[in-house]
């Protein structure tokens, strides 16, 4: 398996591979998610050993001190194979200076990132989107 910044031909796979996985509000259409993508500092994806598609993350930052991991999703096929932690490692990097935050609201997202060091924080807030 690998885990490796996008390509713009897998985004059509990547779409896929979220709307099956119920992000299909978050991201629209094909051409929603590339915007989306191309909005975002760093993205990643992780492949099977046939080139398939099976993770995509993606997070934006200003690479210097604040981060927002926005998304992070794996095929249920491929989960529990360090999937996940290799597509938050490759957005976060090494640099250990920026504090890194997101929305952890799906079962088991809170045990999930709380390996990778994170906490819950009672210092954000946040500002739904109007639907």
């Amino acid at each position: 398996m690998q885990v490796r910044d996008v390509a713009p031909h897998e985004l059509p796979a990547v779409w896929r591979l979220l709307c099956a996985q119920g992000w299909a509000q978050r991201v629209g259409s094909p051409a929603d998610l590339a915007r989306l993508v191309a909005a975002s500092q760093r993205s990643a994806v992780a492949l099977d050993d046939q080139g398939q598609v099976v993770g995509f993350a993606r997070a934006i930052t200003d690479g210097l001190s604040n981060g927002y991991l926005s998304m992070v999703v794996v095929d249920p096929a491929c989960r529990r194979q360090g999937l996940g932690t290799r597509l938050v490692q490759h957005l976060m990097g090494e640099d250990a200076s920026i504090t890194w935050v997101l929305r952890a609201g799906r079962e088991g997202a809170e045990a999930f990132f709380s390996r990778l060091g994170f906490r819950v924080s009672t210092l954000a807030m946040e500002r739904p989107r109007q639907r």
